[in-house]
C-alpha cells in the first residue's frame, strides 16, 4: 500500500504539536516507513514502497524572499520535466487543469509559499481524503492513516449509505467510513492556506439547460486512440523494475515450470505483462502494449523493448463452464509473435470467497474483498508492470440513464437501436413486445423529472427497499430500474429499517441543499465510474504482489476525458464499446481480430459467483453467526445467514448484494482486530483508528 500525506497549519510551525523539523531536528509525528518529500512548515511525506521514478519534485526558481514554489507528483506520470515546470507556472496562476492533462495516473501536490494544492482524477481511482488536525488541515491519498491521525470512530451512517446506495453521491456525501474523515469529490482539488480547506472544481460540467454542441464521431473515436496510446507509451517508456529478492527457487518441483514456481514464490516476471481475457478491454492494451509503433530502442519501432516480448496472462476457470470461446479467443490473439502466453489455470481455490480468513486490511470496504484471492492468482503469474482492463466498461458504454440525456436533447430517434437490443435480449416473449414502450416511458419520466424531485422520490421508497424488492434478472429489468435519479443498491434489501431510514434522511437532505445539477445519464455515469474506481483501488490493495505494480489505462485522466467527448448517439448503441475499441485498433495499424471479438462475458463471472458461495458457505454462515454489521444495527444475522442458504440452492437472489455484506464484514473484522497505528513519534496517537470496536458507534445510527 503507498500513499502520500501531509498538513497545513495556521502557525508557521505546529511547535510541539506536530512539528515533523527540519533535516537534524527531533521529530515529533511522522509517519512510520515514510520519506519525507519537503519539511516545516507544511510538509509532505510518500509512505511505503515507491519506486524512485514514482516519486518527481520539480522547484522553479524564485527570487529572494519569494514564495517557494514547487511540485510533486506521485505515481506514473509521462510528463517531461519541462512540462512539470510549466504545469506549475499554470497552477500558480490558478489554471488547476494543467496539472491533470498528463498521461498516466498520479496525483499532484503544489506548493506556493503557504498554498498547498492537491489534485484528485476524474474516475476516483486516487482519491483524495482531508481532516482538521492540531488548528490545521492534514491531508492524504488513504483514509485510514487520517483516521489513525485523529483516532477516529466508524461513520456507521456512512456505512448503511455505502451498502444501501453505493452509487448515489447524494448518499455518500463526503464522508467515509471513519467519523471525520472526508473526501473530495473526482474532478476536484483541495486547496489549503494555512490550514483553511477549499474545494474547488477543475473539470467544466455540462449544461441543463443547452445541448452541448455534439463532436464529430470519427474524431471523436481518434481522441479516444490517442489518449490510450499515450497512456500506454507513458508505462512503456518508464524505467523497468525488476522484482525485490525472493525466496530461492527451490528447483525443479514435478507438474510445476519455472514461471509455476515463480508465482508459488509470489514474485511477478520482470517486464511488462497485460491481462488477456479474450474480452475487447484487455485485448486492446495487450496488442497496443506489444505493437506500439515509434517506441526507442525498439526493434523496428515496435515492441515493448528491444527483443522483450509482452507477458500476456489468462485466467481459466476450471469450475465453471462456458468460457470456451472467450479462451479460443484470448488463443488466437496470443499468437502473436511479439506476446508470450501463459495460462493460470485454477479450480475451486480461486473462486470468489475463498481464503477469506486471509488477506490484508484495506483501506476501506469494497466487494472487491470476496474475489482478491482470484485476482492474486492470476496476477502472481504476471509482470512487475501489469496492464488490467479495468474500468473499460463504465468509461466507454453508455449508462441507461443516457437514454434520458438523448431525450432531453430531441434526438429520439437514437433511441431506437438501444431499445430494440433490450426487447431482442428478453427472447421471443410477450414480455419482450412490451419492453420499447416501458424503457420510452421511463426514459421520458426521467428527462422531465428534476434532480430535486428525483432524490426526494427515491428518499421516500428507499425504506422500503427490503420488502418485496424486485430480482433484476434480465437486462430490460435492470435498465429499466437504472432509468431514475437514485436507487437502491442490491444490499439494501437485507438492511434494517433504522439503516435504509437514516440514509432516507440523508437524500432528503440532499435533495433541499444547492448543488451544479447535471443532466442525469451523465450524473448517473460518473457516479457508476467512481464507484468501480474505488473498488478498483480496493482490489489493488487486496490483491498486492510485492513489488508489482497494476496499470490500469481506461482510468487515466485523458482516457476519461476522452470518452466522455463522444457523442451520446454512438455511446448508447448496442456494441459500442467494442466497435470503439475496435476503430481504436484499427487506428493503431492493428486489423486482425477473431471472430466474436468484443462478446460480453457477465454470464460466466455470475455462475463462478454462484459456485463460489455454494463451495463456501459454511464459512459465510459462521461470518455472519454473530457480526459486527448486526451489533453495529445494519442488519439481522438470521435474515442474511438465511438468504445465503438459499442462494447458494439456486434461489434467484442478487450475488452483488451478498458480495457488499460479505465484504463489508470482512473488512470490519478485519479493522477492529488490527495492531499499531500508522504514526510515530514522542506525540503520536496513542490508540489505532476506530479504537473500541463497533459496538459503542451504534448509537450514531439514530436518525
Amino acid at each position: 500500500m503507498r500513499w502520500l500525506v501531509g498538513w497545513s497549519s495556521i502557525a508557521a510551525s505546529f511547535g510541539t504539536v506536530g512539528a515533523v523539523g527540519h533535516a537534524g531536528e527531533g521529530r515529533t509525528v511522522h509517519p512510520v516507513g515514510s520519506q519525507l518529500l519537503w519539511g516545516d512548515p507544511d510538509p509532505l511525506w510518500a509512505v511505503g514502497d515507491w519506486r524512485p521514478d514514482e516519486i518527481r519534485v520539480v522547484t522553479v526558481a524564485t527570487p529572494e524572499g519569494a514564495p517557494t514554489t514547487r511540485l510533486a507528483v506521485l505515481g506514473c506520470c509521462g510528463a517531461t520535466d519541462e512540462q512539470l515546470r510549466v504545469g506549475l507556472l499554470a497552477a500558480r496562476g490558478g489554471a488547476l487543469r494543467h496539472l491533470t492533462a498528463w498521461p498516466g495516473s498520479y496525483t499532484a501536490v503544489v506548493q506556493i509559499g503557504r498554498r498547498i494544492t492537491v489534485a484528485g482524477d476524474l474516475a476516483g481511482a486516487r482519491p483524495v481524503f482531508h481532516t482538521p488536525w492540531a488548528n490545521g488541515t492534514a491531508y492524504a491519498t488513504a483514509a485510514l492513516p487520517l483516521a489513525d491521525l485523529i483516532e477516529a470512530q466508524l461513520d456507521i451512517g456512512h456505512l448503511a449509505a455505502l451498502l444501501a446506495c453505493p452509487e448515489t453521491p447524494e448518499a455518500l456525501g463526503d464522508g467515509t467510513p471513519y467519523a471525520g474523515v472526508k473526501r473530495i469529490p473526482p474532478g476536484h482539488a483541495l486547496i489549503l492556506r494555512e490550514g483553511s480547506r477549499e474545494i474547488t472544481g477543475y473539470e467544466a460540467v455540462a449544461s441543463l439547460a443547452v445541448a452541448a454542441p455534439q463532436a464529430d464521431p470519427v474524431s471523436a473515436v481518434e481522441g479516444v486512440r490517442d489518449a490510450l496510446v499515450e497512456a500506454v507509451r507513458a508505462r512503456l517508456t518508464a524505467p523497468r523494475h525488476a522484482p525485490e529478492t525472493m525466496p530461492p527457487d527451490p528447483g525443479p518441483v514435478p507438474g510445476m515450470g519455472p514461471a509455476e514456481r515463480r508465482a508459488a514464490r509470489g514474485a511477478p516476471v520482470p517486464g511488462i505483462g497485460a491481462d488477456l481475457s479474450g474480452g475487447s478491454a484487455s485485448a486492446t492494451l495487450a496488442l497496443l502494449a506489444a505493437g506500439l509503433p515509434g517506441l526507442p530502442g525498439t526493434v523496428l519501432g515496435h515492441g515493448t523493448g528491444a527483443g522483450e516480448r509482452l507477458l500476456a496472462v489468462t485466467f481459466n476457470d476450471l469450475s465453471t463452464q462456458g468460457r470456451e470461446d472467450e479462451l479460443e479467443r484470448a488463443r488466437v490473439i496470443a499468437a502473436n509473435p511479439r506476446l508470450h502466453h501463459v495460462v493460470v489455470a485454477a479450480g475451486e481455490e480461486a473462486l470468489p470467497y475463498a481464503s477469506l480468513a486471509n488477506g490484508p486490511l484495506t483501506d476501506e470496504p469494497a466487494p472487491s474483498l470476496v474475489v482478491a484471492e482470484r485476482h492474486r492468482r492470476r496476477l502472481a503469474a504476471g509482470s512487475a508492470d501489469h496492464f488490467v482492463g479495468h474500468g473499460a466498461r463504465q468509461v466507454l458504454d453508455a449508462h441507461p440513464a443516457r437514454l434520458a440525456d438523448l431525450l432531453m436533447d430531441r434526438r429520439r430517434r437514437h433511441l431506437l437501436r438501444p431499445v430494440a437490443a433490450l426487447a431482442r435480449a428478453e427472447g421471443p416473449s410477450t414480455h419482450s413486445l412490451l419492453v420499447p414502450l416501458a424503457v420510452y416511458r421511463a426514459a421520458r419520466r426521467l428527462a422531465r423529472t428534476s434532480y430535486r424531485t428525483g432524490l426526494e422520490t427515491a428518499a421516500s421508497l428507499l425504506p422500503d427497499a427490503n420488502r418485496d424488492a424486485p430480482d433484476l434478472d434480465t437486462p430490460a429489468d435492470a435498465s429499466l430500474a437504472s432509468l431514475a435519479w437514485s436507487r437502491p443498491g442490491p444490499a439494501a434489501r437485507w438492511l434494517t429499517g433504522e439503516a435504509l431510514a437514516e440514509v432516507s434522511v440523508r437524500l432528503q437532505e440532499a435533495a433541499i441543499r444547492p448543488a451544479s445539477v447535471q443532466r442525469p445519464g451523465d450524473a448517473r455515469a460518473r457516479a457508476a465510474l467512481a464507484r468501480h474506481a474505488a473498488d478498483q483501488r480496493i482490489l489493488e490493495q487486496a490483491a498486492e504482489i510485492r513489488s508489482q505494480r497494476l496499470h490500469a489505462p481506461f482510468l487515466d485522466n485523458q482516457v476519461v476525458r476522452a470518452a466522455r467527448a463522444l457523442p451520446e448517439s454512438l455511446r448508447v448503441q448496442p456494441g459500442a464499446r467494442a466497435a470503439i475499441l475496435r476503430r481504436v485498433l484499427a487506428g493503431a495499424g492493428i486489423h486482425d481480430l477473431p471472430p466474436g471479438w468484443g462478446a460480453p462475458s457477465q454470464a460466466t463471472a455470475n455462475a463462478a459467483g454462484r459456485i463460489g458461495l455454494r463451495a463456501a458457505l459454511p464459512e459465510l454462515i459462521a461470518l455472519f453467526d454473530a457480526p459486527l454489521l448486526a451489533d453495529a444495527g445494519l442488519i439481522e444475522a438470521r435474515v442474511v445467514r438465511k438468504a445465503l442458504r438459499a442462494a447458494s440452492e439456486g434461489e434467484p437472489l442478487p450475488l452483488d448484494g451478498l458480495a457488499e455484506l460479505a465484504s463489508t464484514e470482512l473488512w470490519l473484522r478485519r479493522l477492529v482486530t488490527r495492531r499499531g497505528t500508522c504514526w510515530t513519534g514522542t506525540a503520536a496517537p496513542r490508540q489505532r483508528a476506530v479504537a473500541g470496536g463497533v459496538a459503542p458507534a451504534r448509537r450514531t445510527l439514530q436518525p
